[in-house]
């Protein structure tokens, strides 16, 4: 009797045994999943949350390149489209183009359109631009990227013109004389149509020759891997897409440690040997990166002050698509659609942000913004949140006026140093956190770090970013946001590739229309740096910085007229 009860309880402990060993396999197949064998969508939306799963346990096989696989309403998929088509440049009439037959800004030359003839302020100046390539020919097609502005060195004055392309070798830029005396032209070959290509093709194909790497440290070890927005190869990738906006991003899984021990994120580097022998020509900055090209004839016009002051005539309706949107005078900005305050002392700003708190969001552009307010304002003190240099989030105090001043990153793609995983935060769930209201003031710019990928990354992110903004005002009508846009820099051979002032032009594009028509402003950074005497910069020296703050302060206390 003994043996038979032995037997049965031999029995049952082994089938416990297997059953455990079935459930240990069935983890560790579910671990290590294809995703060709999940149902459902594997692209994360507004629609399909019910999709996601946890940022810090998600293991797959997959590659992932979201930006092809999203799910658009019919809306936003006609608004994707247009930006697309509104983004089209120029191609060369024969696909590829020898170097001798690219543009050569030192053979090229422009003509004043009747520079003799009666101009006054308010009139318009016509600049006709004549392309040749290195042999000394004439250019038969369009899609050079040119830059061009009207300045008078002495009254440090400065504005920015409207290019038109003739798609035959031949450009007009259009001037408006805002100011009398003497007014020089300059004109700007940024990148040959042919560059152009080149850059096209990298922003499609190779959108990781920018990589990032994230840490992952459990106890004493750590790991570092790749990520990216789009990782290539059959490798295991760690999902941290965003459940709430559905922004995706992934990292390599490392060896040993799971998804969820990620601490930080960081800037990996820059891909090398991206160019062919011949491509490598079209990018040389003594060359054809951002060269004057010069006057076959006059250079200058005269322009006669109005009669009489019309400002009446100038139109304050706020609008970005206004061109020039303000111009320089005296090395201080002056707005052609509202009325700008100039506050040039500490306590002027002290009393127009007196009982605020501002929030700044965005890269390191916004981030002189702070810089700026913290040195400039004697009471605002910076609060040590002991944030990496450079990186934030920062927070500065002024108890007795009551001002809190913050600025915080946006979340990936970032090229910063170290960020910590805690402190990589989306703009559009910051906002949907903030309670909003007369005394919120929010001050936004997100571009930069977001040149090397394909543009329907960009246009994800800004709409999620603006059903935020709608969100808050809509709950919170009172609460003030601005929009800082894009700015020119300097330009080499291999910043080029990575941030062209050409790429940057065409997301502050983007920009500028998704946030057309809804209750926010602009500070025109592109414009302001643009037409400035100064060397470009990435980021603009103090007085461009002065300037921008000026036009975001005079939102925040408009001057009564």
């Amino acid at each position: 009797m003994w043996r038979d009860s032995f037997r049965l309880q031999m029995f049952c402990l082994l089938m416990a045994v297997l059953a455990i060993v079935v459930l240990v396999h069935n983890f560790f197949q579910l671990e290590h999943l294809d995703d060709d064998t999940v149902s459902g969508p594997n692209w994360i939306t507004e629609n399909n949350l019910q999709h996601s799963l946890s940022q810090t346990a998600k293991t797959t096989r997959k590659p992932y390149c979201g930006y092809k696989q999203q799910i658009l309403s019919k809306r936003e998929q006609a608004e994707q489209e247009s930006l697309l088509a509104a983004l089209q440049w120029p191609k060369p009439l024969d696909g590829k183009v020898a170097f001798v037959q690219s543009t050569d800004p030192a053979r090229s030359d422009f003509v004043i359109v009747k520079p003799s003839g009666f101009l006054k302020v308010g009139d318009q100046l016509e600049v006709l631009v004549r392309m040749k390539d290195f042999q000394g020919k004439p250019k038969q097609h369009g899609g050079d990227y040119l830059q061009a502005r009207i300045h008078s060195p002495l009254m440090k004055a400065g504005a920015t013109g409207r290019t038109v392309d003739c798609h035959n070798g031949l450009y007009k830029v259009f001037f408006t004389l805002l100011w009398p005396g003497e007014v020089k032209v300059s004109v700007s070959l940024v990148h040959p149509s042919e560059a152009i290509q080149v850059l096209l093709r990298l922003r499609e194909e190779r959108p990781d020759r920018v990589y990032f790497k994230s840490s992952f440290k459990s106890g004493r070890y750590s790991e570092t891997t790749e990520c990216n927005v789009c990782l290539p190869g059959d490798l295991p990738v760690c999902n941290f897409t965003d459940l709430y906006t559905g922004e995706p991003w992934f990292c390599y899984k490392p060896r040993k440690l799971s998804c969820a021990s990620r601490i930080s994120h960081a800037k990996g580097g820059y891909q090398k040997g991206l160019l062919t022998q011949e491509e490598s020509l079209f990018f040389q900055s003594d060359v054809n990166i951002k060269r004057p090209i010069f006057s076959s004839g006059p250079d200058s016009v005269i322009v006669k002050p109005k009669a009489f002051t019309d400002s009446g005539s100038m139109d304050r309706a706020e609008d970005p698509t206004v061109s020039p949107s303000g111009y320089y005078y005296e090395d201080q900005w002056r707005s052609r659609t509202h009325w700008i305050h100039h506050f040039n002392n500490s306590d002027d700003i002290t009393k127009c942000l007196q009982g605020k708190v501002i929030h700044l969001f965005g890269d390191s552009t916004i981030r002189q913004w702070f810089e700026y307010l913290t040195a400039f304002v004697p009471d605002l003190v910076e609060f040590n949140l002991g944030s990496p240099k450079n990186v934030g989030p920062f927070m500065s105090v002024d108890l007795k006026h009551n001002i809190l001043l913050k600025f915080r990153c946006h979340g990936p793609p970032i090229r910063f140093s170290t960020v910590f995983s805690s402190e990589l935060r989306y703009i559009a769930n910051e906002l949907n956190g903030i309670v909003g209201g007369r005394n919120t003031v929010i001050a936004i710019t997100i571009w930069s770090h977001f040149s090397t990928f394909p543009v329907e990354v960009y246009i994800r992110r800004l709409r999620n970013i603006r059903r935020s903004i709608i969100q808050l005002l809509d709950r919170s009508p009172k609460t003030l946001i601005v929009i800082r846009t894009a700015n020119v820099q300097e330009l080499g051979p291999e910043v080029s590739l990575f941030n062209s002032d050409w790429y940057s032009f065409q997301l502050d594009s983007v920009m500028r229309k998704m946030f057309s028509g809804i209750a926010v402003h602009f500070v025109d950074a592109w414009e302001m740096s643009l037409a400035h005497y100064l060397p470009h910069n990435l980021h603009p020296q103090e007085v461009i910085v002065k300037n921008q703050i000026d036009v975001f302060l005079s939102y925040v206390c408009p001057l009564q007229t």
